[in-house]
């Protein structure tokens, strides 16, 4: 069971998605009991294991056996990153939620920072290596072919519609309970386009999104294929517009009769 307040309130809702990260979930999962626990704020960690064939399950399960906080979610089959973070994030029950990828690449320290953003108004406060990397107060330790890949596909995201946002792809994003149930609801991508989606809906519902710069180092054994899964991802844009334009995103509570399009309907393969 998480960590409880005496109203048995919880303000952190911390969501990690996980595809065969037996050799780089611990140290992660323990440096953020550890921050939080410092805090002294209630809080629960809510891994989400997508499918893994690996030992993540176990290396989890062990941790959590004596860590009441943490709590594991298992789909027997791979959908994907986007999948996996929809079904944490709906199960989550803090005041503020925050997805964070397993391998640590953002420190969880830096949750301060997108926290302070919500604090002063922001809706969605995320991480952002672009900004970061502009700074001199910060450490973003990237490959330089992601470097290049990344400004390409943010500009072509631009020009299709979400403006103003330097990173999409950073995975440390924070919500209001409230407006992660609300985007949640409606998210419809399983790949990693999912980032893309969730800010474009916060955008056209006229959510404050805060884009704050973080430390990021790339980690190696990465599981995204910045072939395959980069044209996945722009074929998942038409997907989305293909969606808003439909009216789905429109209502926080669609039509049982209403079928959005997703990526595997649309031929995508799944991440």
């Amino acid at each position: 069971m998480p960590c409880q307040s005496a109203s048995g309130s919880i303000q952190w809702s911390i969501v990690v998605p996980a595809h065969n990260e037996a050799d780089r979930i611990l140290p992660h999962l323990q440096s953020i009991t550890t921050f939080l626990r410092d805090r002294e704020q209630p809080f629960e960690i809510l891994v989400v294991d997508d499918g893994s064939t690996d030992d993540t399950a176990t290396v989890v399960e062990t941790l959590a056996s004596s860590t009441p906080e943490i709590q594991l979610l298992r789909a027997p089959l791979r959908q994907g990153k986007g999948a996996a973070v929809r079904r944490g994030m709906s199960a989550a029950i803090g005041r503020l939620q925050l997805f964070t990828d397993a391998d640590g690449a953002t420190p969880i320290q830096e949750l301060t920072r997108l926290e302070q953003a919500v604090v002063e108004g922001a809706d969605v406060a995320i991480g952002s290596r672009s900004l970061a990397s502009r700074l001199p107060d910060y450490a973003v330790q990237t490959r330089w072919y992601r470097t290049i890949l990344s400004y390409l596909f943010n500009t072509l995201i631009q020009e299709r519609g979400l403006s103003g946002i330097a990173d999409t792809q950073c995975g440390f994003k924070l919500f209001r309970q409230t407006v992660a149930a609300d985007l949640f609801g409606v998210a419809t991508i399983d790949g990693y386009g999912f980032d893309v989606e969730l800010l474009y809906v916060a955008q056209q519902r006229g959510y404050r999104i805060a884009e704050i710069p973080v430390n990021w180092a790339h980690q190696p054994g990465s599981k995204f294929r910045v072939i395959r899964d980069g044209f996945a991802m722009l074929r998942e844009l038409a997907v989305i517009r293909q969606n808003w334009a439909k009216g789905y995103y429109a209502s926080p509570s669609p039509s049982q009769n209403f079928h959005p399009t997703t990526a595997d309907r649309a031929g995508l393969p799944l991440q």
